[in-house]
C-alpha cells in the first residue's frame, strides 16, 4: 500500500471511531446520481456507468449494514428516468432487475418502492419472484426506489385511502373528515417505516427532484460533488459525521 493509500485508511479508522459517539441515522436515503456525467468523463459508455453505479450499490448497503444503519432507501429509478430513450431504459431494466436480485442474494430484506405499473411486465414478475425468496429477517433493510416520484406516490396514497373509506360506506364529507396526515402516511410506499434521518445526494446536484417528499419533511441533507461510481466509504462516514454534529430541532 502507498502512503496515500495508508493516509487514506488511517482517516477512515479516525472517522469511524469518532461515530461511535454519535447515533447514526435509523433510515438513510441515497439518490444515486452521476452515472452518465462519470462514464462520460471516463471516455466509457452510459451502460458501462450504469453498472459501475450498480456495482456501487452493493458496496454502499455492505458499509451501512457494517455500520448498523437498518434502514437504506435507494432510488434506482424515477419516473422522469422513464421518459429517457428506450435503448437506455432497456438496459436499465436489466442492470436493476440483476441488482435486485444481487441485493437480495447478500442476505438483505428488500421491499419495492414505487409503482411497479410502470414498469414492464416481464421485470415486474422478477422483481415480485425475486422479493418472495427474500430474507424478511435481516439487519438491514433495502427499499429500492424504482418507477418512484414523490408526487405520485402522494396522490396513490391518497387514492387508495379514499378508495378505502368509500368502501367502508361514507359519504364524501365523511371521506375528507377521516383524511389527516397519519391516514395519508398509513398508505405511502413507506408505510410502518420511519421517515428518513439523512438524504444524501451525489454529483453535485443540490435538489431533491421528488425523493420521499412526504417522508422528508424533517430530514436532513448532504451533497456531494463526487458522482455516484466515484463515492467511497470516507464520503460516507462524513456525511454521516456531518449529520451527527447538528441539532435537529424539528421546529421546536
Amino acid at each position: 500500500m502507498d502512503d496515500d493509500g495508508l493516509l487514506y485508511r488511517v482517516y477512515e479508522r479516525r472517522l469511524t471511531k469518532e461515530l461511535d459517539a454519535f447515533d447514526l441515522p435509523q433510515h438513510l436515503g441515497v439518490i444515486v446520481d452521476g452515472n452518465r456525467r462519470w462514464a462520460k468523463e471516463a471516455g466509457e459508455s452510459t451502460e458501462h456507468g450504469h453498472r459501475a453505479g450498480a456495482a456501487k450499490i452493493l458496496e454502499f448497503l455492505s458499509w451501512c449494514d457494517d455500520l448498523d444503519i437498518p434502514l437504506v432507501t435507494v432510488w434506482m429509478l424515477s419516473t422522469d428516468n422513464l421518459r429517457r430513450p428506450p435503448e437506455e431504459l432497456v438496459s436499465l431494466y436489466e442492470i436493476i432487475d440483476t441488482t435486485i436480485g444481487q441485493i437480495i442474494d447478500a442476505g438483505y430484506c428488500v421491499r419495492l418502492t414505487g409503482s411497479a405499473q410502470a414498469l414492464p411486465e416481464e421485470m415486474r414478475t422478477g422483481i415480485a419472484r425475486a422479493q418472495e425468496q427474500a430474507s424478511v429477517e435481516s439487519s438491514l433493510t433495502v427499499n429500492v426506489a424504482i418507477g418512484y416520484g414523490g408526487r405520485e406516490e402522494i396522490v396513490e396514497a391518497v387514492q387508495e385511502l379514499v378508495r378505502d373509506l368509500a368502501a367502508e360506506g361514507l359519504d364524501g364529507e365523511q371521506i375528507a373528515g377521516e383524511i389527516t396526515v397519519d391516514t395519508i402516511a398509513q398508505h405511502l410506499y413507506t408505510r410502518g417505516q420511519p421517515d428518513p434521518d439523512l438524504i444524501i445526494r451525489t454529483s453535485g446536484e443540490q435538489r431533491l427532484s421528488g425523493f420521499l417528499l412526504w417522508q422528508s419533511v424533517h430530514s436532513e441533507y448532504w451533497f456531494c460533488e463526487t458522482y455516484w461510481p466515484g463515492f467511497r466509504r470516507v464520503d460516507l462516514l462524513r456525511a454521516l459525521r456531518n449529520f451527527c454534529r447538528r441539532e435537529r430541532r424539528y421546529g421546536a
